[in-house]
């Protein structure tokens, strides 16, 4: 056996060849093989919660976007303009417009003046003098977490609280 000054040497070069060609060993494949099918096994849980929370907050945004939208639309066109929540159909948006519907995974409360509600729901209605009817829509996860979206009756400003169980 000869040696060198790095170590010992049986045929020099051959090592260093049979490690470049030589793979992967056994336990390394199956240590990868077990990670990926554990990310693979989390993959639907964690998409699942995404999605959850993708539908939540865009439907928040929205709500509250159509109750600013009714707001400013009354203020320029000089006539009452109402933002509408229809419970059993799940719908809500400005009236005559409501085209936007709550997703399953989005629980609904209402809180309207008794004039503007109705069995099916209600609305908030804006004035052209800045004020509304007042109420509230909350807009909850189905764990109960959710926010308050709160229009004040004197100014018709729209404010947003959270809600917790």
């Amino acid at each position: 056996m000869a040696s060198s000054v790095a170590g010992p040497v049986v045929r020099p070069g051959l090592t260093r060849v049979r490690r470049a060609l030589g793979g992967f060993t056994l336990i390394e494949l199956i240590v990868a093989f077990a990670v990926a099918a554990l990310l693979l096994g989390l993959a639907p849980v964690a998409f699942g919660k995404l999605m959850e929370t993708s539908h939540y907050r865009s439907t928040v945004r929205h709500v509250l976007a159509g109750m600013v939208a009714a707001r400013q639309q009354s203020i320029t066109t000089g006539q009452s303009t109402a933002f509408s929540v229809d419970l059993e159909k799940r719908l809500f948006g400005p009236e005559g417009k409501m085209d936007n519907s709550f997703p399953e995974s989005v629980q609904v409360r209402l809180v309207v003046a008794g004039i503007e509600s109705d069995r099916r729901g209600g609305s908030i209605r804006f004035y052209p003098g800045g004020g509304a009817t007042g109420g509230s829509v909350d807009v909850m996860r189905l764990s109960g977490e959710g926010v308050r979206l709160r229009v004040d009756w004197l100014l018709g400003s729209v404010s947003q609280e959270p809600i917790s169980r």
